[in-house]
Order: structure tokens, then C-alpha cells, then sequence
């Protein structure tokens, strides 16, 4: 799959998921097959550009291109000013927002709010593709509420605009994350545009891939929630893709090892911030563990990095200790 020059290596995204697709997140999950990862959403507003959490989100530093870059707002003209600016900071395609349903983001008519108003998606994207050189991709709801599903009308304008491929969550803005995603949307969107569609909404498993591509005749899936402790899902979905075969999941040995070395890249980019960042992480890679409720409820209480490394190892040391006191890989607790 191709985004303007730029070729994956294969067709699964990380999705761009607010306070969970930083840095560290997006590098893990590239190291296990993802063919291109987003980045959390920036906003436009320049006055917000040299806040600490700014400043962290346009920090691409060690990345694997192409770096994708979200970016947020309801003005043209900022969008245009914003989408030179992470362009200047090393952004390889940029990604326009109009998916969020999120109160605070829709109370300022940005994200997923701008699906009311086609003629102002109209001049976003028109603005925003052409400020920069870069690919610009867009990603979007199947519209408002369900009384006004425009998410096809909303693809053409893309297209028109020159938008370079579009994701498109299965879900209303008024849906929030509740209900089912609805693939027939999707498979309308892509039936009636020529640029790749993303499909997204609840795929959760291999199988549930490839029966979303099959119904949705969608170039390709974008993953969120589901990666969240979970990384490793791009890989088995690209093996099973590829082969219709399954993998084994990872060793408890291996879920430790990979655990600790997430915790290390989120320590390094928020520093003392980086602890309780980390808690997040920390439940949704143990949750589907034996006896890791006591365990999630000290880590809490833990206020250091130190603390809460040793605090994993013990966990997992424990977990899987064999006659002679080592890991000896156990797998993931259904």
C-alpha cells in the first residue's frame, strides 16, 4: 500500500488514540509489524505549541518513517499554518482529525463536530493540502448521529481535495465507543472513492481482520484499543493475513521483557511524569494475567520509576517460576 511516495509494508495501522499513541507507543508497536503508526493529535492553535505536552507530541526523534502527524482544529487557516509547521519538524504526511467525539474537542467545532458542516471540511482540507507537499490523509466517523450519516458525501469532498487516503471509524460521534462498528458504511465509502479507505472500529483479533477487509473491500484496517497492551497484534494479524494460520502468543518471559522495556522509553520521554504514564500501560498488559488485581492495585501506590521496575520483575519472576527459579514462559492467562 502506497501513501503518496511513500510505500508500507503492509496494510495495518495504529490508530491515533489521545493520551495513548505517544512516542514509545508507536515505536512498540512498529516493532511488531504495524505498517505505519499516527501520531496523537496536535492541536492548530500556535498559542499551545510550546506546552510541555506540545512539545512531546512533535518529538519524532529515533522514529521509523513515515512519520504521520494528527493534527486538530476548525480554522483553515491555522489547520494550513499548523500542518507547515509539523512539516518543518520532520512530519511526512499529515493527518487531519475530523473523528474525535471526545466533549472537549467537539465544544470548539473540531473533530468529529465538523461533520455538521460539510462546506468548512471543504475548505480545511482544501486548506491543509495545499500548504504543504506532503501526502495529507484524513480521518473521519460515518457522521454525527444517526440521523445524519454523511461519511460518503464526506469522502468525495476528501477526494476532490486531494486527500491521499482516508480512515473511516465504524461508528457516529453520538455513538461514542458504544454498539457495534458498522462495516456496511465503510464498504459504501470505499465503493464509491478511488483513494484508499482505512478501515476502523473493534478489530480485535486476526480473524475479525480479515472479515472486515473481506466485508468492507477496505485497503486496509486501523487499529486502537485493541493494541493497548497488546502490541504484538499487528504481527499476528499480518501472519494470519498472509498464511491463515495463527501464532501462539507471547511468553509470559517475553510479555515481562517486552513490559520493562516499554516502561524504560516512557521514563525517558516524560520523565517524572513518565511513573504515572506508565500505570495505564502497566494495567492493560497484565489484565489478562492470573492473580495481577493485588498486583495492578500496589503498582498505584508506587511513586518511582525503580519501584515500579522491581515491582514488575518481582510479578513476573513470580508468575513464572519453575523448580529453579526462572522464567520459564509461561503463556498469557485467557
Amino acid at each position: 500500500m502506497h501513501i503518496g511516495p511513500h510505500q508500507l509494508s503492509n496494510r495495518l495501522f495504529v490508530a491515533p488514540m489521545a493520551g495513548v499513541t505517544d512516542r514509545p507507543f508507536r515505536q512498540v508497536c512498529r516493532r511488531f509489524g504495524a505498517g505505519m503508526a499516527v501520531s496523537e493529535m496536535v492541536a492548530s492553535d500556535p498559542r499551545l505549541r510550546t506546552t510541555h505536552k506540545s512539545r512531546r507530541r512533535i518529538d519524532h526523534q529515533g522514529e521509523v518513517a513515515p512519520i504521520s502527524v494528527q493534527i486538530a482544529g476548525a480554522n483553515p487557516a491555522q489547520m494550513a499554518d499548523a500542518a507547515k509547521y509539523n512539516v518543518e519538524l520532520g512530519a511526512q504526511i499529515i493527518d487531519i482529525n475530523m473523528g474525535c467525539p471526545a466533549k472537549k474537542v467537539c465544544n470548539v467545532a473540531a473533530g468529529s463536530a465538523l461533520l455538521k458542516d460539510e462546506d468548512l471540511v471543504g475548505r480545511i482540507l482544501d486548506a491543509v493540502v495545499n500548504a504543504v507537499t506532503v501526502p495529507v490523509t484524513l480521518k473521519i466517523r460515518t457522521g454525527w448521529d444517526a440521523h445524519r450519516r454523511n461519511a460518503v458525501r464526506i469522502a468525495r469532498i476528501a477526494q476532490s481535495a486531494g486527500i491521499c487516503a482516508l480512515a473511516v471509524h465504524g461508528r457516529t460521534r453520538a455513538c461514542g465507543f458504544t454498539g457495534e462498528a458498522e462495516y456496511a458504511t465503510i464498504a459504501a465509502v470505499k465503493s464509491q472513492v478511488s483513494i484508499p479507505v482505512i478501515a476502523n472500529g473493534d478489530i480485535d483479533t486476526p480473524e475479525k481482520a480479515k472479515r472486515v477487509l473481506d466485508e468492507t473491500r477496505a485497503d486496509a484496517i486501523m487499529i486502537g484499543r485493541a493494541a493497548q497492551g497488546r502490541p504484538w497484534i499487528f504481527r499476528d494479524i499480518d501472519h494470519y493475513l498472509a498464511t491463515g494460520e495463527k501464532l501462539a502468543p507471547p511468553s509470559l518471559a517475553e510479555l515481562g521483557r517486552l513490559l520493562i522495556d516499554h516502561l524504560c522509553e516512557l521514563y525517558e520521554l516524560y520523565a517524572d511524569a513518565g511513573v504515572r504514564i506508565a500505570r495505564k500501560h502497566i494495567f492493560w498488559y497484565t489484565k489478562q494475567l492470573a492473580d495481577s488485581t493485588a498486583f495492578r492495585q500496589h503498582i498505584n501506590r508506587l511513586e518511582t520509576a525503580s519501584a515500579q521496575v522491581a515491582a514488575v520483575e518481582h510479578f513476573f519472576t513470580r508468575l513464572g517460576e519453575g523448580d529453579d527459579g526462572s522464567l520459564r514462559g509461561r503463556e498469557l492467562v485467557a
